[in-house]
């Protein structure tokens, strides 16, 4: 059991489970596990760490099929701007290894931005805490353990 399902069992929040077998092949974690789930894309959510200008780390939870919007991130956060954080320092900030980031059950407690095309959905995936394990449970859900406020963090990838 992972620190993220531990959190859920302790909030006595509704959630479930899905498992899928990882490919370590795999160089897109998000879109294997909406694949392998049989889920819509717009409904499985990746976490990610960035880092503001200030030197402080921030979470954001954006749908798999989008591109985080780093300004918008910024904006949220009360920044000027936002970069990507590096791998090891969301590893290290977590707990999780890339590919299994859970924005649950994290060593440090995150400010968290959940973007807003999540608000109107019944329910969304978010990382269970390691690779090929997938949580569901209710946006407002996620917000409340969190913290986390919505906002307009997402935008369209650009296509080569």
């Amino acid at each position: 059991m992972t620190p993220a399902v531990k959190a859920l069992e302790k909030a006595d929040v509704d959630f479930s489970l899905a498992t899928y077998e990882h490919d370590p092949r795999s160089p897109a974690y998000g879109e294997e596990a909406a694949r392998a789930l049989g889920l819509p894309a717009e409904e499985v959510f990746k976490t990610l760490l960035a880092c503001l200008d200030d030197g402080r780390l921030v979470m954001a939870i954006v749908p798999v099929p989008t591109q985080l919007d780093l300004k918008a991130l910024a904006r949220a956060a009360g920044a000027r701007k936002a970069k990507m954080a590096e791998a090891d320092a969301a590893e290290r900030a977590t707990g999780y290894v890339v590919g299994g980031i859970s924005p649950l059950g994290q060593k440090k407690r995150l400010p968290a931005f959940v973007d807003a095309s999540a608000e109107p959905l019944e329910a969304i995936h978010v990382s269970g805490g390691r690779r090929g394990l997938e949580i569901r449970l209710a946006p407002n859900d996620l917000v409340a353990l969190l913290n986390a406020r919505f906002a307009p963090l997402s935008r369209s990838r650009a296509t080569p």
